[in-house]
């Protein structure tokens, strides 16, 4: 499977036996939109709630939808009736904002044959996809195995490494965030966090990737990485404010045929926390 699957593609495929369906939609807090009554009101038929943000995340960690440890997240994927050969493609109800989160966990965990629908439901009701309603039907449990792939997944160590040129190879971080929020000039929406980034970060707002809420094509995405000054090899790491956006550009990346982008999980939710100041930020342009 392609990273990105049209919706007239998996329109073609329903009815596949292998494929899962999964309805990843999440919304800033301040967004009053209601991902679990909206599911109910409209959703691709057979579909699936990943709740990375309720259900599927540590539950021990005070940080925001952070990544489980692998047996929760086997055990949660095995609930929803993923396996070893399941074809997941995963959506949300913005267009493109939180189904590249999802994806990208699936591909920490190892699991490769896995899509984002390209314009999420919005593209998938303007395509006349058939829509269910009402609450998600049981699943039939599967054999799902996590098997963590490291590369995919980044630490506060691994960003502090990069940042002082310790990474022991060329590494480059890009944020998702804003310019504003990144530049520092606007204030960070969740309490307690400083303003800025990571010295030497670059920015890319994660909606320059996108158009008309859907991702732009592989040579827009390769001109936006170039004028950022990104690397098209090495190592890049993406941050963001929690985690989210920082994997719409993991997804664009590959998308577009660039290197694998590891996720900074913590995000600014954790480096930018007033009692880190071993983590260094800086203020202004990048």
């Amino acid at each position: 499977m392609t990273s990105l699957i049209s919706p007239e593609d998996l329109i073609a495929r329903l009815g596949d036996p292998n494929l899962v369906l999964l309805d990843a939609s999440w919304y800033m807090p301040a967004d009053p939109r209601d991902p679990e009554a909206e599911f109910e009101t409209a959703h691709l038929p057979g579909t699936k709630r990943f709740d990375f943000d309720g259900k599927i995340k540590d539950h021990d960690s005070d940080l925001p939808h952070m990544m489980p440890t692998p047996e929760t997240f086997e055990a949660a994927a095995r609930a929803l009736g993923i396996s070893a050969g399941s074809q997941i493609v995963i959506y949300d109800g913005a267009g493109i904002f939180a189904a590249p989160r999802a994806w990208w966990m699936f591909k920490a965990m190892g699991h490769d044959a896995v899509s984002v629908l390209n314009g999420g439901l919005p593209a998938w009701k303007d395509a006349g996809g058939p829509i269910e309603t009402g609450p998600e039907t049981a699943a039939t449990p599967g054999d799902f195995t996590a098997s963590p792939a490291t590369e995919r997944l980044a630490s506060a160590e691994d960003v502090l490494k990069a940042v002082n040129g310790q990474a022991g190879q060329p590494t480059a971080i890009v944020d998702a965030r804003g310019a504003p929020r990144f530049e520092g000039s606007q204030p960070e929406p969740r309490p307690g966090l400083r303003s800025g980034h990571m010295p030497g970060a670059r920015n890319i707002p994660f909606d320059q990737v996108l158009t008309d809420g859907k991702y732009r094509d592989a040579e827009d995405i390769r001109n936006i990485w170039a004028a950022a000054g990104l690397p098209d090899q090495g190592r890049v790491i993406a941050s963001c404010g929690s985690g989210v956006t920082a994997s719409v550009l993991a997804l664009a990346a590959e998308s577009a045929g660039l290197p694998t982008v590891t996720v900074y999980d913590g995000s600014w939710s954790e480096w930018g926390q007033e009692s880190r100041s071993e983590l260094p930020v800086t203020t202004g342009a990048a």
